[in-house]
């Protein structure tokens, strides 16, 4: 047998039994595997079952003889998915009955009957517009337009805090815009960054369900938050609020910004004793119908499928730097490239980035940083059988057109030859550019859906032979 020569106190190494391609398809295939798993359209289509006279969904069922109207509203990355999922649930007597408008970002606007997809941001950039604080309009507009007879499906998914703002009476959409921008560049997490967000918002901290007038509404949520959280997730529209403003005031004290000159009216605002939204008079349902374990767990099997030993977990709780999650990946793919045990691992869970200043940040995103910390860890000379992939479930990673990044040999090769210093773009925030050059992004598009991230690391666990058993 031909092989490959590397020193071992026990003997040879001989040839690989995954080659580098092998590698590369195999940790795509998993990823996708996951991803596939939280399709929003086919969640959606399986969470409804219209049955004769009721809608079952969950352990709760709805009788609809009397049913006046279906109302979908809602905002998210995957509310076009979701959207398209009720309506191939419904039955043709209940379609004249739907009418709706879900916020999503502009790549994923498509014409539908009966439910308005209205584009409330830019692709790629997660921040509140203008045409997003229209939508939010209408949304409450609708629900509280409601009658008894009517049933309100509310779709709520990652991204939906972002394309549905509603600042509070004093703050305007601008500085909302700019606090969004601070907190996220500072490296606040989305339970802190939604802390803020409900507390300065008229739709969102159960806002939406109190204005409901449906006698029921059900909100279908794909998670973007780790653990779950109801009230966090999209800034919980629908969910009673766990947080008092003084947790949004302790967010801003934390990252400094609470006697910024700029962000005056929102603290304002936080001090200001807000009016009492009152009871959730509608009977309020919230489902999770998908969430980064049910992408994990997706992935395991593929792994499995494809002869992999697996090992597999999803964080419960914010991660900490991406840089920090990279490195601890990289040690953990050597360990399985070079002892006994698993030779897959698959994990899901949402790291920070603290960006560099704006005048030396260059383009990137978590995921994408997440590798290239990966990498430098591990070292150029040192990837040999490795394959590490990381991508955000929602096609977007940063204010890019990537889903992420993988690191491997071929990485490594191509960064030699080309003497690019991982340090520099990994401390100006530049991995994007970094990877467009070694051909190692993850191009996918919208996806429609958003549970969090997604990253599969397998291993060429190459067989050490005794000198007398290895064929030279």
């Amino acid at each position: 047998m031909g092989g490959r020569l590397a020193s071992a106190s026990s003997g040879y190494k001989v040839s690989p039994m995954r080659s580098e391609a092998q590698l590369v398809a195999d940790a795509g295939a998993i990823w996708r595997a996951g991803l596939d798993a939280v399709d929003s359209h086919r969640l959606v289509r399986e969470s409804l079952s219209f049955d004769g006279p009721h809608l079952s969904v969950g352990d709760h069922r709805i009788h609809l003889p009397d049913l006046r109207r279906l109302i979908v509203v809602g905002a998210g990355k995957a509310g076009a998915g979701m959207a398209r999922g009720v309506l191939d649930a419904v039955p043709d007597s209940l379609r004249d009955r739907v009418f709706g408008w879900v916020n999503v970002p502009d790549d994923c606007v498509a014409t539908l009957p009966h439910i308005h997809l209205h584009g409330a941001r830019p692709a790629g950039v997660n921040e509140p517009t203008e045409r997003g604080l229209f939508g939010a309009r209408k949304i409450l507009t609708m629900v509280s337009e409601a009658s008894a007879d009517d049933l309100v499906l509310c779709l709520i998914s990652g991204g939906g805090s972002a394309l549905v703002p509603f600042p509070v009476d004093g703050v305007s959409l601008v500085e909302k815009q700019l606090l969004t921008q601070e907190l996220s560049a500072a490296g606040a997490t989305i339970e802190q960054l939604n802390t803020v967000r409900k507390h300065l918002s008229r739709i969102k901290g159960g806002r939406l369900a109190t204005a409901c007038r449906a006698s029921t509404m059900i909100s279908l949520i794909i998670s973007d938050v780790l653990g779950d959280p109801l009230d966090v997730i999209a800034s919980g529209m629908t969910i009673p609020d766990t947080t008092r403003s003084r947790d949004a005031l302790d967010v801003m004290r934390m990252f400094h910004l609470d006697r910024d000159d700029r962000f005056t009216a929102a603290v304002q605002a936080l001090h200001r004793a807000r009016p009492d939204p009152g009871a959730i008079s509608t009977r309020s349902i919230p489902i999770v119908i998908g969430n980064n374990a049910v992408a994990v767990d997706a992935a395991g099997l593929e792994a499995e499928r494809r002869g992999y030993s697996h090992a597999m977990t999803s964080a419960s709780k914010s991660e900490g730097q991406a840089e920090d999650v990279g490195r601890h990946l990289a040690q953990l793919a050597v360990r399985m490239r070079d002892t006994p045990g698993p030779d897959c691992l698959i994990s899901g869970g949402e790291p920070v980035v603290q960006l560099a200043p704006i005048g030396k940040r260059g383009k990137g995103g978590r995921n994408q940083q997440l590798c290239l910390a990966a990498l430098q860890e591990i070292g150029l000379n040192n990837v040999d059988g490795i394959c590490l992939l990381s991508g955000g479930t929602d096609g977007e990673d940063g204010p890019t057109d990537a889903a992420g990044a993988r690191i491997n040999a071929a990485t490594a090769r191509i960064v030699r030859s080309s003497h690019m210093e991982i340090s520099d773009h990994l401390i100006r925030n530049d991995a994007y550019h970094f990877f467009v050059a070694t051909e190692s992004l993850i191009l996918t598009g919208p996806t429609h859906t958003n549970v969090c991230d997604l990253r599969v690391v397998v291993v060429d666990r190459v067989e050490t032979l005794p000198l007398q058993d290895a064929n030279l």
